[in-house]
């Protein structure tokens, strides 16, 4: 076969190949630099924060510290199979990859404990588009959205029962509205009417991003495999977290009960929504003492949140990192042009088959 017959599939394979190894390499830059540049923007001293995490790590027992680690590793993991659940479903086995997948749910995880206001989960967003072919931004919101319909659910749930058990909870995130209703009339009132104009004028392009996102939200159409690859890792994922918070409460001798579990959830929930520091780090803290009132002292709760948060944070750093290398380096990267490769030949021996059947 001349050159200038040559199979398109096969003549632009060596670029392909270069041009997917070069993106995912720019991921995991892009990774390490958010996260050394968090670091820096909120004064983030990497020593002393060794320094505490050494000192929060010899100071709780081993089988606290390994127990803890395994359920944060559950609970990124279940979570992060819900996610592939609701890909896969949307745009196919051959583009959805669970270990690229489960790279970027981890990597979200670990960068919304060192940036503000859950950006993290924005850039997840961002790498679930650039690594799989023929997704929507449309398509991928959609997703997210039912990815949340439980933590949504269960998190109305613990707040309900954080303002109904724990006075002074509402106050300390929500005072603001008491003291300036007129201003939150005015704000909700004119982000109303400012979404209906907006609607008004991208009409047509609404229906579009209407129909990318029926694609990719397929899955909640679809009760069985909704309830076995979405709702049910996500209930696991949310029991491991309560798992993760009981260990550190019994590793700093705070008695676990049902009770403390959900004040401790709601208030790190509402936290991490309103917060606008890395991590929630600071609010979390002042809810954690404000929810184990009477159950402990100011210093062992606030000693408690801070372990559990350093510890979670180290953790899901090296977890992410670890994960990333595999999806995305140059192992990922070769089993992805591996099989790349064999379909791009199945395509050309299907086309070649297809033109000796005309010619015949």
């Amino acid at each position: 076969m001349s050159a200038a017959h040559a199979d398109p599939a096969t003549a632009e394979q060596p670029s392909s190949r270069w041009h997917g190894r070069l993106r995912r390499l720019a991921i995991i830059l892009l990774v390490v630099v958010l996260i050394g540049a968090a670091a820096n923007l909120f004064g983030w001293d990497l020593g002393d924060w060794f320094k505490k995490l050494w000192d929060t790590v010899t100071a709780i027992s081993i089988g606290y510290l390994i127990a803890g680690i395994v359920l944060l590793t559950i609970q990124t993991t279940t979570t992060a199979y819900a996610w592939y659940s609701i890909l896969r479903f949307a745009y196919g086995r051959v583009a959805v990859r669970w270990i690229q997948v489960y790279a970027c749910y981890a990597t979200a995880v670990a960068l919304n404990y060192v940036l503000p206001a859950n950006l993290g989960t924005f850039v997840m967003l961002l790498m679930f588009l650039a690594t799989i072919t023929g997704a929507t931004f449309a398509g991928i919101i959609a997703g997210y959205v039912v990815q949340k319909l439980f933590y949504t659910t269960i998190g109305i749930a613990t707040w309900l029962y954080l303002f109904l058990s724990l006075g002074g909870s509402f106050d300390l995130q929500f005072g603001f509205i008491e003291e300036h209703p007129v201003s939150v009339v005015i704000i909700v009132a004119g982000g109303v009417a400012l979404i209906v104009l907006v609607a008004r004028i991208l009409k047509a392009q609404i229906h579009k991003w209407w129909g990318q996102a029926k694609e990719g939200g397929e899955i909640i159409a679809h009760a069985r495999p909704y309830l076995a690859g979405v709702l049910f890792p996500e209930v696991l994922s949310w029991i491991a977290m309560l798992g993760v918070m009981a260990v550190f409460l019994a590793a700093y001798d705070i008695p676990v009960t049902f009770h403390t579990l959900m004040r401790i959830v709601a208030g790190n929930s509402i936290a991490n929504m309103t917060s606008v520091t890395p991590g929630g780090a600071g609010v979390v803290q002042g809810f954690n003492t404000l929810s184990l009132k009477g159950i402990t002292s100011a210093t062992n709760a606030t000693a408690y949140s801070v372990a559990q948060q350093l510890v979670s944070t180290a953790w899901s750093i090296i977890l992410a990192l670890v994960l990333l290398i595999r999806a995305f380096g140059w192992s990922g990267g070769r089993e992805l042009v591996e099989q790349s490769y064999a379909e791009a030949r199945q395509k050309r021996d299907e086309q070649l088959a297809e033109r000796r059947a005309r010619k015949a």
